[in-house]
């Protein structure tokens, strides 16, 4: 049988048998990451006793960009800017759980509401952070991807996907930290731009790093379902309609 990918237009591309999963994925690593890693700053010490300090999140978040990549990849641009909106409507429904609940009296006897605070208490100043910059970097993310792909006619995936997560990662990170933690005690403005550099570098050298296992999984869902979507035509307006 014949599994070579056949060049479709992305308004020509219906019903995807493994796009739910992906969907899937992504949504679950967003919220994870940003629900045990964000605000957390760690550091790894240089040759020379020197700490450098990054964001925990750091670790697990760029996932969610390479899947955001694959799924522009593979199934094109309108249906990332659905997963996207997916995703955004997740986090805040996740921050407004967390709040309900930490604001809830707790009962008699249970002595773990500090500790509950420390942990899902984040200010609103975060929250709104944290998703003005997913919002703003998966979209130029997905933006910068698709556009290239047209551009280098569906060649060199490495250049893309890369390319994509210097500007969308870029963008997260330059807007994520100063909204959320610029002049607030413990967040020198040194120790502030730091962690937005480290961010930056880290999560670029994570995509670069996985670049094969994002030809891997590129490749096979191409196969398995027998497409390969370019955005000719596409709008890409976040705002656009699903059609």
């Amino acid at each position: 049988m014949d599994t070579t990918p056949r060049r479709i237009d992305a308004k020509s591309a219906r019903g995807f048998r493994y796009f739910p999963y992906v969907m899937a994925a992504f949504v679950a690593i967003l919220l994870l990451s940003n629900l045990i890693g964000a605000a957390k700053p760690s550091y790894v010490t240089l040759p020379g006793g020197t700490q450098w300090s990054f964001g925990a999140g750091v670790l697990f978040f760029p996932v969610s960009y390479i899947i955001g990549d694959i799924l522009t990849e593979v199934y094109g641009y309108a249906r990332a800017r659905r997963v996207i909106w997916t995703g955004f409507a997740a986090l805040a429904f996740m921050a407004f759980m967390a709040w309900v609940v930490v604001a809830l009296p707790p009962a008699d006897g249970w002595d773990g509401q500090e500790a509950y605070e420390k942990v899902f208490g984040n200010t609103w100043r975060i929250v709104g952070a944290s998703m003005v910059a997913f919002w703003a970097g998966e979209f130029a993310n997905s933006f910068v991807l698709a556009k290239m792909k047209v551009w280098t006619a569906g060649k060199h995936l490495w250049s893309r996907t890369i390319g994509s997560t210097v500007v969308g990662q870029g963008l997260d990170s330059l807007i994520f930290y100063p909204l959320a933690f610029y002049g607030l005690a413990g967040w020198p403005p040194e120790l502030l731009w730091q962690v937005v550099l480290s961010q930056w570098a880290i999560k670029t050298a994570w995509e670069a790093l996985l670049t094969p296992l994002t030809y891997a999984v590129v490749g096979w869902l191409k196969r398995r379902e027998g497409v390969d979507v370019y955005d000719e035509g596409t709008d890409f307006s976040p705002f656009a309609k699903a059609r």
